[in-house]
């Protein structure tokens, strides 16, 4: 299934988009230019159901009157499902602060790559406007595809095939004892976004009891990563996870539970090494325009993360961003081969999350 982003109406508000932006934003979209928020608000008054965008782009001049015209948009039944975005002129930790607060899906501060934005853009669009039958977003096809390199690949299907062959027994034996420790499937599945904000089916053993899921928003507070100041944190992982099993203990602790990953670098869903795949409601998080630019490299089963601070207390959300920006830059067979080999040492973690 194509998703047709012409057919979507977006509005921006501003004075600073330049003709170069207002090009590549309408190759995908049909573009409204309003003009600032004073004519926002008034364009916000003559809609219709008929004529309701779908996006609207706020440049952040006046804070007080932007965030009064968002809470009337949000008030407003016809208007209160709309994708909104603000610009911002320079980052401002109050302002991302209170975007979140808000609820605002994305803010961006200049300068900031338009290409970057347009692929945030589809990925809200796609969640949002399809989010009724979620099933469909794994088959939604992307106008631009981010591939992983030739060489890259050959490497993740040889190493990962020949390490499915050897630990095959081993895998056999935690099947078994999962099903003897706890009812359930062997094998969780859940929906990630990965590379290029692909989405795809992620499999792990599982080592939580069943319905653990729908438990997640109990154990918020739990949060291992610190906060940055935002008022919010786009990554989670629950120190002391209650929903944990015994056995499910052992298989984190040991990263045991991660081994079915490696059918999805078969796949090509991700590779050996890379960002890790984020669970959709992660993905969808208000977290800057910095957010864009781990979506831009190989999204991995092993990576910065796991070899600097994996298990660490003190990691801060934006801590996790940096590592994940700095290997998107910077990949390269070398430095994955590098990164693999200090993967074994940090295998074996001392906190339980």
């Amino acid at each position: 299934m194509d998703y047709n982003y012409k057919g979507i109406r977006l509005v921006y508000s501003g004075t600073e988009l330049s003709q170069e932006s207002a090009a590549i934003l309408g190759q995908e979209y049909n573009v409204v230019h309003v003009g600032d928020a004073s004519k926002l608000e008034n364009y916000l008054s003559t809609l219709s159901l008929f004529s309701t965008p779908d996006v609207i782009m706020i440049e952040v001049n006046d804070e007080e009157f932007v965030f009064s015209i968002i809470a009337k948009i949000k008030n407003n039944p016809l208007t209160s499902g709309l994708i909104i975005v603000l610009l911002g002129h320079m980052p401002d930790v109050k302002l991302r602060s209170r975007a979140i607060k808000a609820k605002i899906h994305d803010l961006y501060f200049y300068p900031y790559e338009m290409e970057h934005l347009k692929d945030r853009l589809n990925f809200l669009i796609k969640f949002k406007l399809i989010k009724p039958n979620i099933e469909q977003l794994a088959v939604i096809k992307k106008e631009k595809e981010y591939k992983i390199p030739t060489t890259k690949r050959m490497f993740d299907v040889v190493s990962s095939g020949g390490i499915l062959l050897v630990a095959s027994p081993i895998l056999l034996l935690i099947a078994l004892c999962i099903k003897l420790d706890s009812k359930g499937p062997v094998i969780y599945k859940s929906k990630r976004v990965g590379t290029g904000y692909k989405i795809f089916d992620f499999y792990k053993f599982r080592s939580m009891r069943a319905g653990a899921d729908q438990e997640l928003k109990n154990l918020s507070a739990l949060n291992q990563y610190a906060d940055d100041g935002s008022g919010a944190n786009a990554f989670v992982k629950i120190k002391n996870d209650p929903r944990v099993t015994k056995l499910g203990n052992f298989l984190r602790n040991s990263s045991l539970d991660e081994i079915p990953q490696l059918f999805n670098v078969l796949k090509g869903d991700m590779s050996l090494v890379g960002n890790r795949p984020l669970p959709l409601y992660e993905a969808e998080m208000l977290t800057s325009n910095e957010w864009s630019m781990r979506f831009l490299g190989p999204s991995g089963l092993t990576g910065l993360w796991q070899i600097s601070k994996r298990g660490k207390g003190e990691m801060s959300d934006t801590e996790r961003k940096k590592l994940d920006n700095f290997y998107a830059k910077n990949y390269s067979v070398w430095f994955d081969i590098s990164i693999m080999l200090r993967t074994f040492p940090a295998l074996f973690q001392k906190e339980k999350v």
